[in-house]
């Protein structure tokens, strides 16, 4: 590995590596619906955890069970729903492998639809060294602790490592976590939005990503 590689690939994955975010929204119209409750604004919910939200946002559901309403949301989501990948998604990450760079998925998602997006869609499951999920942290994201666990797992400090997110929620726990440049991805969200989350720099897909960390040759 050349001195100018990261020493790890910290990757969030729906609406980063997978372009999930209508299905996501679809699910969270049909919960709201069943409910009879008038929700419009679904940005809050963009990549955090919906327990967190529930728990913190108020709102229709106050009072409830975060993780039940949680829950309820993704029962919600359409059985063979299958989202597409976001532009070089697959290459960046067998790129990183290929350059001996570890890579770690940090997300908000639940492990099944993880490993679906990975396996299934993405076909990268073998290619990816650590998963941190939903089911791994007590607090999602703005909080940092899902990439300062990935990199714990990867054995390397935040300090040496790259991520990307597509979100202003898990760049701000990116950069809270240390990670040296934290990218955006303007998928989900406006350039904008993400710079001034902290994203040293904002991209329309991951070959620009690829590029700017040298993992395209």
């Amino acid at each position: 590995m050349t001195s100018d590689l990261p020493a790890a690939l910290l990757l969030d994955l729906d609406g980063t590596l997978v372009d999930s975010e209508s299905i996501h929204r679809a699910a969270y119209r049909a919960f709201f619906a069943e409910r009879g409750w008038d929700v419009t604004d679904l940005s809050p919910f963009t990549g955090r955890r919906a327990q967190d939200v529930f728990a913190t946002t108020p709102g229709p559901w106050s009072g409830g069970d975060p993780v039940e309403l949680a829950a309820a949301v993704v029962a919600c989501t359409p059985e063979h729903a299958v989202p597409e990948p976001v532009t070089g998604a697959s290459g960046l990450i067998k790129a990183a492998s290929a350059h001996d760079v570890p890579v770690a998925v940090v997300t908000s998602a639940a492990p099944p639809w993880v490993e679906r997006a990975l396996l299934e869609v993405l076909g990268v499951r073998d290619h990816v060294d650590v998963v941190v999920t939903a089911s791994d942290v007590v607090d999602g994201k703005p909080d940092p602790t899902g990439f300062t666990l990935a990199c714990e797992r990867l054995d390397v400090s935040p300090s040496e490592c790259v991520a990307v997110e597509d979100s202003p929620a898990g760049v701000m726990a990116a950069v809270a976590a240390g990670v040296r440049e934290v990218y955006g991805l303007a998928t989900t969200h406006a350039p904008h939005e993400l710079r001034e989350a902290g994203a040293v720099a904002v991209y329309d897909d991951l070959g620009g990503v690829a590029e700017r960390v040298s993992l395209t040759s």
